[in-house]
């Protein structure tokens, strides 16, 4: 069929969306920037796959390169609203195309970015509840025990506790999310959850400091509503050195994993090195966002054509 997977009065949320997201970004003083969808480089996070296209290059999973080689060159606080891709299954909360929120806030850490974050969001919806908890209690609450000090060994027991499996998985990021998405984000609330200083293990882009109780956490966030992942968000990384170090370890899990090892984008490191400016960064996906205010339960009806 040739029409919209989208209402018409979906479609006409969706436009008013896009405005009021902008609308909020401008008045906190920060530029829209556009950047290449198409780049020779691409991430090294094994949970990332990019789109490869034939005849060399790839499509983004996001703008952050691009955006933070910006920032590097003196930008100042940075957006982006637009296309992102990912090479997954189509599904309930996946395309493999999809609009993403992108935004970076000079001179912020991650705690201040969250209370952003949940400014914007309870101006789309101004009776929305907000709570923040941090990842480690999160886990507690619903699990039993602190995963910040759990070994591989009680990780894997839960798993096949809780999930029964046997689970084959060899690092504790991976255990911890199998664990997260099957157990902690079923059992948050109908609102917006903020959980946030997520374990070491699961860094990424995020800066490592260290807790209230002593303990050292990537500072990192994530925005759940109705238990569904809508943002994640960093202190960002500034360190070259530290940054190149974590793209290596990623490539060699990928190549335990079998899984293809993109070359490390370079102009990106450069960027690091020449010197990013303390901040902070958060992603949002757009269609999920809309499909949490206007209850809608698959992503293609928050879309305008869904066709893969």
């Amino acid at each position: 069929m040739f029409r919209p997977s989208a209402s018409l009065e979906t479609l006409q949320k969706r436009a008013q969306l896009l405005g009021e997201l902008r609308a909020f970004l401008h008045e906190h003083g920060i530029m829209e920037v556009d950047v290449p969808a198409l780049g020779d480089a691409t991430v090294t996070d094994v949970h990332l796959h990019p789109l490869v296209i034939q005849g060399g290059g790839f499509l983004q999973t996001s703008p952050e390169f691009y955006m933070k080689r910006l920032l590097a060159a003196g930008s100042g606080s940075i957006y982006y609203l637009g296309k992102a891709y990912r090479s997954e299954e189509s599904g309930r909360r996946h395309r493999p195309e999809f609009t993403l929120l992108e935004w970076y806030c000079v001179g912020l850490d991650d705690r201040q970015l969250m209370s952003q974050v949940a400014a914007m969001l309870q101006t789309l919806a101004p009776d929305l509840s907000v709570v923040s908890v941090s990842y480690g209690a999160l886990f507690e609450s619903v699990l039993g025990f602190n995963p910040h000090t759990a070994d591989l060994p009680l990780l894997r027991g839960a798993i096949n506790q809780r999930l029964e499996l046997h689970s084959p998985l060899e690092s504790k990021s991976a255990c911890l999310d199998l664990l997260f998405s099957h157990c902690v984000e079923p059992a948050m609330g109908p609102g917006v959850t903020l959980v946030y200083d997520y374990p070491k293990e699961q860094c990424a882009l995020a800066r490592l400091a260290v807790n209230e109780r002593g303990e050292m956490v990537a500072r990192r966030f994530e925005v759940y509503w109705g238990g569904m992942e809508l943002a994640n968000g960093y202190w960002e990384l500034t360190s070259a050195d530290e940054q190149r170090a974590r793209f290596n370890a990623d490539r060699d899990e990928r190549r335990a994993l079998g899984f293809p090892i993109p070359d490390l984008d370079e102009r990106f490191l450069a960027a690091l090195a020449a010197g990013l400016p303390d901040c902070a960064g958060v992603a949002l996906g757009v269609d999920r966002l809309l499909m949490c205010l206007s209850g809608l339960q698959d992503i293609s009806a928050a879309m305008p054509f869904a066709d893969r």
